[in-house]
């Protein structure tokens, strides 16, 4: 992070502009807006744009050279002139002084940058590329008036009438910010974006006085976290994942994925490996009926899908036999985000008319899987967990009809930066991947749409030069490096 963000507090304070143009015009009706008493310093009389500002009587025009003295007493200078010479004497000064300044359109001279500004007074937001992409800056701008409407503002100010009420109810932080999460996101807030703020508050002093009186009730979030990519979670899952007290995770979700989680949450991670599981099954489903029956909200992010291969059935048994509430997010599940990935479509007019999903665990060096009915044609057979069973699971399915020429693919770490993708044949693939050095989380995919990944393979992110690794089917069955 190239710049700390902060909103100062202009209210009742001194700023000074030196320059008086259409830009020098801006920054004072920035500083006006928030509430400071504005000095132009400009020999020239002011260009038109001020008189758009001239109704307060906060905007004051010394109309003369700038000098040093115009510093005293001020809390923030901008620099506006046009004039580099001018702009860098102004600069100068402030800095010894210790003075913010901003020196507008050269980055290098300011010790403060302005951001593009979102204002839903009492709430603002800000966006800032550093200097580097303003024009990147503006369009999130733009997005994101979108999806925070005006009446935020007054959804804001209810809460800020509400808030001495509140911490009267609620002496402890912990407790006003889980009200403060349940009432806005509760119907109130669609009250107020609806105009009925009358409605809206009776509704926040009921939640208020029965919340008062309520024991504190816990629950649990069963939460997707998808195949990898952060992009490709739900809004609901997100919200969650905001919200939650305890974050319980797996080895499956991606750093980037858990770092969206709110900050002070606790984190308790329950991974399991192939011979080595941080926390038992049983345990783990014990783990979340306790820590909410305590009181928390807790997060169960499981990668993947939590219904598909990942358990989450078992869990929620559990919590059910417990009487414990909980919510389940469902997400894209590996086998649809990481297939679209690579560039592989699971059924196909041309090529497979069925999906079969399995699990690929060895067990005394075998595979307890119904070959009879993976091994019919037309269809796409998607293994996960196979990695280590791979050999066993192509011979087997040779065994059991299906031509050695079938063509198969394992796709490592799929939807991220780092995927890799190896294609060959049920009788190349285990020697290309143990070249490839590929490592879990994997997909396997078999069936005649792995045909397809050279004419569909779309996402192509940036490999090391050593780490292409690329078989396709029409060529010698080799690694191209």
């Amino acid at each position: 992070m190239d710049y700390l963000p902060i909103f100062l507090d202009l209210r009742g304070r001194n700023g000074l502009v030196v320059g008086g143009g259409d830009m020098a015009a801006r920054k004072a009706a920035l500083m006006l807006n928030a509430g400071a008493w504005v000095t132009v310093v400009s020999p020239e009389p002011l260009a038109a744009t001020f008189d758009e500002l001239s109704g307060t009587d906060r905007l004051i025009h010394r109309q003369q050279p700038f000098l040093a003295e115009h510093l005293e007493g001020m809390e923030i200078v901008y620099a506006a002139s046009g004039d580099p010479a001018l702009d860098r004497q102004v600069h100068d000064a402030a800095r010894a002084r210790h003075l913010p300044v901003n020196v507008v359109d050269t980055p290098e001279l300011c010790s403060f940058i302005m951001p593009s500004i979102i204002d839903r007074s009492p709430v603002v937001v800000a966006v800032s590329s550093g200097g580097e992409a303003p024009v990147l800056s503006r369009l999130l701008r733009a997005r994101l008036e979108t999806l925070i409407p005006a009446p935020y503002g007054r959804l804001a100010a209810l809460a800020g009438r509400f808030k001495t009420r509140v911490r009267q109810h609620f002496p402890g932080t912990e407790g006003r910010r889980k009200f403060w999460e349940r009432a806005l996101l509760s119907p109130i807030a669609e009250m107020v974006f609806a105009g009925r703020e009358q409605e809206a508050e009776a509704a926040l002093v009921n939640m208020l006085d029965k919340a008062a009186t309520a024991p504190e009730r816990g629950e649990v979030y069963l939460v997707g976290a998808g195949p990898g990519n952060p992009d490709l979670l739900t809004f609901r899952a997100l919200r969650l994942m905001q919200q939650a007290d305890v974050v319980v995770y797996d080895r499956l979700v991606a750093p980037a994925i858990l770092d969206m989680c709110r900050r002070d949450a606790d984190r308790i991670y329950v991974g399991k490996e192939r011979d080595n599981h941080a926390l038992p099954q049983e345990d783990i489903n014990l783990l979340l009926a306790r820590l909410a029956l305590e009181g928390k909200r807790v997060l169960r992010l499981k990668g993947g899908d939590p219904f598909i291969f990942g358990r989450g059935g078992e869990e929620i048994e559990t919590l059910r036999e417990h009487g414990v509430p909980f919510q389940v997010v469902p997400a894209i599940t590996a086998a649809a985000g990481v297939a679209s990935y690579a560039g592989i479509p699971l059924t196909h007019r041309d090529y497979a008319q069925a999906l079969v999903f399995v699990t690929g665990h060895l067990k005394d060096n075998t595979m307890d899987l119904d070959w009879d009915m993976l091994c019919r044609p037309h269809q796409t057979i998607v293994i996960y967990m196979g990695l280590k069973g791979l050999v066993t699971l192509c011979s087997e399915m040779i065994r059991h009809g299906l031509s050695a020429d079938t063509p198969a693919a394992v796709v490592q770490q799929g939807t991220t930066l780092n995927q890799k993708v190896v294609t060959g044949t049920l009788t190349t693939l285990p020697g290309l991947v143990a070249k490839a050095d590929l490592k879990p989380p994997t997909l396997i995919i078999v069936g005649e749409v792995v045909r397809l990944h050279d004419k569909l393979n779309w996402f192509h992110p940036e490999p090391a030069a050593d780490d292409h690794w690329h078989t396709p089917l029409d060529r010698p069955a080799h690694l191209e490096l």
